[in-house]
This record gives structure tokens, sequence and C-alpha cells, in this order.
């Protein structure tokens, strides 16, 4: 009978959901003492998983839940092991039951997701896990979040039948270290759990496909036409209006380029920027995304290291933003093809064409049979030069789509969220976090310009209720100094990126706001992100803990006692370095451990609970008397004593110390004593404490947000200079009183 009834909600299941299910074998090799674990993303999991797992294992559940009337025909034909989670001995028991080389399954969330990704993780499955000694078996339920037996209604594209998929993953033990004991095992056992559910998520998400392919799964799988990107115009495009649009324009493109060669893309954060990305990713281009605020000559050295030859942009985007000398220098070496240009050719046929190819892109796509390996370049970005000469970033469709997958566990990207993008998409963290994750996860996005109009962000914020908002320590602040009180009200997840987020900052934003900024972290070589804090996971002074399918280690640095170089290795890691004297070979990532690692140039530690904390780039640290003092620290005593007020501390050459650290900041009449009397009550070392202060107008900072290190250089050493002039002047001038002749 029972098995009957199995095959009967199997063939229901399957005719209307079109169930998928995948690794079967991973049951028969968890065992017998078995704790499986799987998402709560609906109404339906229970049914889905009584259907196809072998046998009939017990469902632990909340008394509460186990009451309702609604569950009874269905707790009928399962085992049931009621839960009350205010009860110690009902913990005990199911320990007890699962010792007795028992199966048991239990949602750790408690309960069905209302964002589409994952929910509180609570610590009894975890303690349950470690205690019975039991295998972990984990199970994705992916597709169910859109059924009308979800809680998504209103918060996402919710529909009768949509399709439903059951991974079981291989199985798993917890195995915690044995000299972890009491309340930070418990601690232990509740993180290894929340690592687990989290890597639920990664692997529900199919990233072996290209960025083109995952548009057109995402368009299947929400409303293709709800409104999905909205530019400072206005103007608004759809999945369905960005995949004609994207089509129609391959088509011309396509005469004017050949197959695999890199494309310059030089325009803002407008809607016609998805349509050409999209148009170059259909046709198998690879976009060389182009700093158009770096200057001409970073922008061609750029185009030589990429081996450009075909640069799109628009005219009216040149003309608005002055670049008129850019795009003629340009033209001098680059065919510089005009986007209004190009809307001028189209003709009746060719929309007909595209209109056709859109009601089946899937098929006219694979029929292209160009750069559809999920390991090809995708897009080639450039390192910031903040530092040092900009490098072409090759990433592949994989890392992209990897870390998409490694995001959204911790980041909600659905229908009900509106992401706020003003940071630039030739920014690693404005392509991949402000664009391509949201369009991914069904999220509208509005694309704005530039980050750097500080009045105007927070009021657009307000009049479109933002709830998702990507910026910098540089940016927040500065929009903090405008922004009304309730201008941010709408917005849910804030996080910072690019550079350390600051803690007057932080106190800033909570204190006028009531918002807690998120610290990420990532390098444009990982696509960009390596780790987050999460609103449920949040702690202060670190950037969080590494993502899923990510590995790290901490390289000893001499003079550094705590800490060293972080390398990182994980799918989202690039396929290699474009150099500038080596232009068209690419340079894979490896370190003394082999290929794939790539050597962040970031010093780190790593405390007990996996967080990261940067403690400064490794070239952002000055060598005092052999002393390794971190610039990073010296901004922070700025912040601390001025609060408020940007700074940039740099470091030169000093004849008798090795490095002298000066600080360049925005507070006038800045007095190094002052510094000296905060280092004082903070108990900061005197070493941290800067030789010079100097106070300018503005610090130079970068498109992306980040202090312009460069030109702060530049500033400094021309500062200095003119301080070394003035001082002999002073000393010839008073050795000219004091001369009895009166002269020199």
């Amino acid at each position: 009978m029972t098995r009957l009834f199995k095959l009967s909600w199997r063939l229901i299941l399957r005719l209307l959901y079109r169930v998928e299910v995948t690794g079967l074998e991973n049951y028969d090799k968890a065992g017998d003492r078995v704790l499986i674990i799987a998402n709560h993303t609906s109404l339906l999991d229970g049914i889905l998983m009584y259907a196809w797992l072998p046998e009939t294992p017990t469902f632990a559940i909340n008394t509460e839940i186990a009451a309702k009337k609604a569950f009874k025909p269905f707790l009928y034909f399962v085992h049931l092991f009621e839960m009350d989670t205010l009860n110690p001995l009902s913990m005990k028991s199911i320990i007890k039951f699962i010792k007795q080389d028992n199966k048991a399954i239990i949602f750790p969330e408690g309960r069905i997701t209302r964002t589409g990704t994952l929910m509180k993780i609570y610590d009894g499955p975890g303690l349950i896990a470690d205690k019975s000694g039991a295998t972990i078996l984990p199970i994705c339920i992916e597709g169910a979040q859109f059924s009308r037996l979800s809680y998504m209604k209103g918060r996402g594209y919710v529909r009768w039948f949509p399709k439903i998929r059951l991974s079981i993953l291989p199985p798993e033990k917890l195995n915690l270290p044995p000299e972890i004991t009491g309340h930070a095992r418990r601690r232990a056992a509740s993180r290894r759990m929340y690592d687990i559910m989290c890597k639920l998520s990664y692997t529900s998400f199919d990233q072996k496909r290209t960025l083109y392919s995952a548009m057109l799964a995402a368009s299947n799988s929400f409303d293709k036409k709800q409104v999905l990107i909205e530019d400072i115009s206005r103007e608004t495009l759809s999945y369905k209006t960005l995949i004609l649009r994207s089509i129609l324009l391959s088509q011309l493109i396509k005469k004017q380029t050949s197959s695999g060669e890199h494309i310059g893309v030089l325009m803002p954060n407008v809607n016609a920027l998805p349509v050409l990305f999209f148009a170059l990713q259909f046709i198998g281009r690879v976009p060389a995304m182009l700093n158009f605020s770096s200057g001409m000559l970073a922008v061609n050295r750029a185009c030589q290291t990429a081996q450009v030859k075909t640069i799109f942009t628009s005219r009216r985007f040149i003309t608005n933003a002055k670049l008129e000398k850019m795009a003629e220098d340009l033209e001098k070496n680059h065919t510089v093809i005009y986007l209004e240009d190009l809307r001028n050719e189209i003709g009746l046929g060719n929309k007909l064409l595209a209109l056709l190819m859109s009601f089946n892109p899937e098929k006219h796509y694979a029929k292209q049979k160009i750069n559809t390996n999920p390991d090809s370049a995708a897009v080639i970005l450039f390192t910031s030069g903040s530092e040092g000469h900009p490098k072409g970033v090759v990433l592949s469709h994989g890392n992209l789509l990897a870390n998409y997958c490694q995001v959204r566990c911790h980041i909600y990207f659905n229908p009900s969220e509106l992401v706020f993008s003003c940071l630039p998409l030739f920014h690693s963290f404005g392509l991949n976090a402000g664009f391509l994750m949201p369009l991914f996860g069904g999220a509208r996005t509005f694309l704005y310009p530039t980050p750097l109009h500080y009045r105007i962000i927070p009021e657009l914020i307000y009049e479109l209720r933002a709830t998702i908002f990507f910026g910098t320590n540089t940016f927040f602040k500065s929009y903090a100094r405008y922004a009304h009180p309730y201008d941010f009200n709408s917005l849910r997840c804030v996080v910072a990126g690019a550079e350390k987020l600051h803690d007057d900052t932080i106190r800033l934003w909570a204190n006028k706001y009531g918002i807690r900024i998120i610290q990420g972290y990532g390098v444009t070589e990982t696509s960009p992100v390596i780790s987050i804090n999460t609103l449920m996971s949040n702690e202060a002074g670190t950037v969080g803990r590494i993502i899923p399918d990510m590995e790290c280690y901490i390289k000893p640095v001499e003079g550094i006692e705590h800490g060293g170089h972080l390398v990182v290795k994980g799918p989202n890691v690039m396929q290699g370095y474009l150099f500038h004297d080596k232009p068209g070979k690419i340079h894979p990532p490896s370190t003394e451990r082999g290929s794939g690692w790539y050597d962040t140039g970031d010093i780190a530690d790593i405390d007990n609970e996996g967080n990261i904390i940067i403690l400064g780039r490794a070239k952002r640290f000055a060598k005092i008397g052999g002393e390794m003092v971190s610039l990073s620290a010296v901004e922070e005593l700025a912040a601390l004593t001025w609060p408020d007020i940007s700074h940039a501390a740099t470091a030169v050459y000093d004849d008798r110390k090795g490095e002298r650290i000066i600080l360049v900041t925005e507070k006038q009449a800045a007095e190094r004593k002052e510094l000296q009397q905060a280092a004082k009550i903070n108990q900061i070392g005197e070493l941290t404490i800067p030789k010079t202060v100097l106070s300018v107008d503005k610090i130079p900072v970068l498109g992306t947000g980040k202090t312009d290190y460069i030109n702060l250089a530049k500033l400094v050493d021309s500062d200095d200079t003119e301080k070394v002039e003035n001082s002999w002047k002073n000393k010839i001038s008073k050795l000219v009183k004091h001369s009895p002749s009166g002269k020199s």
C-alpha cells in the first residue's frame, strides 16, 4: 500500500512539475546512521522526498506543524518524530533515535523560505549530527520556491507548475576537532551545518554554461515581460526586449568583426551597455571593458594589452562626458564604431530576422557554435592601476557564473528586489554584483552612470525604493554627508567592497539611517567576491568567511608576526592575466602550491571562526627600521582622529629609517599632535603615527571609488620636494641674517 502511494505521488509530481532527480546513488553511500538535511522551499518539500527516496525515513518536525490539520493526511503515510524546540529531552530523544542506525529528515532552516534563498540556520541540526555521529546527506530542492505552495507570493515569479529538481549530494561528516568542547563546539557544529546548506544553494545552479545561455535560462524561470533594467533616461528593458535587441545588434556587429575577437567597450551605465554586452556574447565576441575615467594613455595601453582593434561607443556619451579628444586619439589606431551609426543601418529585414530568432533564441544561439564553452573567455577587465600598471584580467563564463552561485546564498536576488547599480561596469564589482547577478536572479536593476553624484543618488534610491545597494567606503561616506535620514529607508542589504570599510562609516550609517553595512572582500581576478559578511553573520573588523567551493591559505611574510599573503583557489579564479609587454598570451595564476592558486597581494589573517581579516595590501606596508607598518592602519588612526573626513597614507624613501609615512588628509590645518593624542587614547603604537601630515582640498579618487595612490604619490613627491626646497631657503636666509657682513 505504501509503495503504491509513493509511486502515485511520484507520477503526479512528475506530470505536474516535471521533477528531475539526480544523485540517488548517494543515498546508499550514506549508510544507516544518517541525518538527511534539505533546504525548505515550499509545502511540497516533504512530499517530494517521500516520493523519491528509496525508503520511508522519519521526518523530524515541529509539534506545532504536526498538529495542523492540513498535514494530517500526509503524516499518516510517513514516520514522524515530533520535536518540541523548547524541550531539551526532545533533542536527546532524536539523537538517541539516530544513534540506533536510523535515518531522519530535518530542515535546518526550520521554516519555509520567504526570500528564495537560505533563511536562518538553527543550532539544533548541527548539534544532532555531532552528538549522534551521523553521516549528513544533503538534498537540494530547486524550483519549488516558484510554486503556488511556496511563501514567495509577492516576492518572486510564482506560478502553478514550475520545473523542480532534486539533487542528492555526496554524504559527508561534520568532522569537528575533538579538542573543541562545550559552547564552542555547538557554535562550530552550527557553522559547519551552515556551510553545508550554502553548498546546497551553490550546487543547485548550473554554472557549466555561458553567460548568454544563463540569461536565457533566467528568462524562462522568471516573467519575460517584467521590467529588468532601467536607466537614467527611464527607458526599460525586459528579458524579452534584451534578447531581441541583443540579437538585432549582433547581426550588425558580426559583419564588422571576426569570431573570438576582443572588442573594446567604451560605455557608461546605460541600457545600451547590457544590450551591447549580450550582443557580443551571442556571436562569440569577447568584450574588453575599457575604463574611460583612467585617461587616454591607460585606455590606449589596455587596448594594446588585449589586442583590441575595434571599439564600440556612443556619440552622445562621448559628447556628454567631454571625451572628444580621447575618441579622436583612439580613431588613429582603432576602428571606433558609434552605436548611433549602427542604428541607422538597421533595415526592415534585420528587424524581422531578429524578431523571428527571438522566438526561439536557444536554437539560434546554439547554431552559432562560437564561444559556447563555459571555460572560454567571457570578458576582459583591467586592474584598477591604483598601485601599478594595469593588467588585463581574463574571466571565463564559468568564473562569473560560479561567483554568482557562491554569492546568491548570502544575498537574495529575486524579482521583489531592486538593485541600485552606480558602480561602473568596467569594474568587476559593478559588472558581476551590480549587473549580472541581479539579472540571473530575476531582480530589477537601475543603472546610474556615475557613483560621484552624492546628492542625486540618495534621492533616486528614495524615489525608486531600492532594496540592494553596492558601493565603497569612500562613496558611502560621501552619500551620508548629503542624504536625508529617510532617503535609505527602503534598503535591506547594503554591501561595501573594493576598499576597506572604516569604523566611522559604519557608525555614521548605523546612527543616521539605522542601516548595518555588510562588508565583503574580493579582487578583479576572482570575479570578484572571495568572502562576505551576511545579515545573519556579521563579524565587525572582518570581511566574513570564505564563500563556498573556495580554498585559501596564509603565506608568511617576513616582518609580519600575525598574518601573511592571502592565497586563494576556486572556480571563480580568473583564467589568467594579459600583460602589456606580452599581448595576446594568457598567463594562468600559480603559486608554490601549483596552478590555479592566486596570490591576492593582500596581507590577511584568519580568526578561529574562519573570518578573514584584511590587514592591508602587501604594497601598502611601509618598512620602518625593519618593522612592517600598515598604511591602512595609519588611515584608520586618521579616521579615529578626524571622523567623516577622507584620508590616505603613502610612504616615501627615507635615508635613515628606510621609509617615511606621509598622511594626506582633507582635514584643513591638521596637526600631527592630534594623531599622537588619538594614538595614546586608543593604545596604538608609535610607528603608526605618520611623520608628516599634508592637508589637501581633495584626495585623488579613481572612478571605481578607490583612492588613486599613483596620483597621490605624485602629489606627495611634489609636496615633499617643495618642503625640502623651502627648508633650504629658510636655512640660507637664517645664515644670511646672522652673517656679520649680511652676505652669504
